[in-house]
């Protein structure tokens, strides 16, 4: 019998400035994913402290991941079962990186920065790696939201003998555009998939804010493409694929709704 992997990600409301709610949510579906059985679980992209782009905003709530702060934070999820990939506003020295956290038994196991950046992130420097990672004979990658646009980051985790690419996303955009594309990331994250037999699984936020509004989609697709498994849009919840290690092909898929890219100009 060949091994398999369950890996989940959750589509969560979109928070701003509140670590402790974040944590929270973070919390909730940890545990929730931990009974099932899921061993890696992915949350939005800045989730810790919100989306933010403004340079002041930004700094106020930006963390050290050798900060004392960043190990109580660690310290809160080291009994969560699953490894936890979440995305934070990141500060290293005097500068601000829009970064993804592996973590894993209540330890930092690595982080990705995000490559490349929308015009309105322009507080953020971009990364220059794409480490990937291994849990348990699964071996994945990260891909940020707008990063997913880029083939070449794609294949870059590829090339270092991935599973799976995880893509934290946060899609709050105004609402003409949302609806614009909001079948269009998953397409877009389709032909990633395909292009490099990878399994693609996103997490995004949802909610509105102003004349703005997160629909999702937080999604599995498979290598050749096909979505497997979707939250409803403006809602939350959390999907989950257990995919059979030597073959990478999907053993099982399912959804579980909660009690709630193509990236476009937001």
């Amino acid at each position: 019998m060949n091994k398999t992997s369950k890996v989940g990600a959750c589509q969560v409301p979109d928070i701003r400035e509140d670590v402790d709610s974040a944590l929270r949510w973070i919390e909730r579906y940890a545990v929730q994913a931990g009974s099932e059985a899921v061993s890696l679980l992915c949350f939005p992209e800045c989730f810790l402290q919100g989306y933010l782009t403004e340079a002041t905003q930004a700094r106020r709530h930006a963390i050290d991941l050798t900060s004392r702060a960043f190990e109580e934070i660690l310290c809160r999820l080291a009994n969560l079962k699953p490894t936890l990939v979440f995305g934070l506003i990141e500060a290293s020295d005097s500068l601000l990186f829009n970064t993804a956290v592996v973590v894993h038994n209540g330890g930092l196991a690595g982080s990705y920065r995000k490559m490349h950046l929308l015009a309105g992130e322009k507080i953020f420097q971009p990364g220059n790696t794409c480490p990937v990672f291994e849990l348990d004979g699964l071996k994945f990658g990260i891909n940020i939201c707008f990063d997913t646009n880029f083939p070449a980051v794609a294949r870059a985790v590829a090339a270092r003998g991935a599973d799976v690419i995880l893509c934290p996303a946060n899609n709050m955009m105004r609402r003409d555009r949302a609806e614009e594309w909001k079948h269009l990331h998953n397409k877009i994250r389709a032909e990633r998939a395909r292009e490099t037999g990878l399994w693609l699984i996103s997490s995004d936020v949802t909610g509105e804010r102003g004349n703005r509004i997160a629909l999702g989609p937080t999604s599995v697709i498979d290598p050749d493409g096909k979505v497997l498994a979707q939250i409803p849009l403006h809602e939350t919840g959390m999907v989950m694929a257990e995919i059979e290690l030597e073959t990478k092909l999907p053993r099982r898929s399912k959804q579980a709704p909660s009690n709630p890219t193509l990236q476009a100009d937001r």
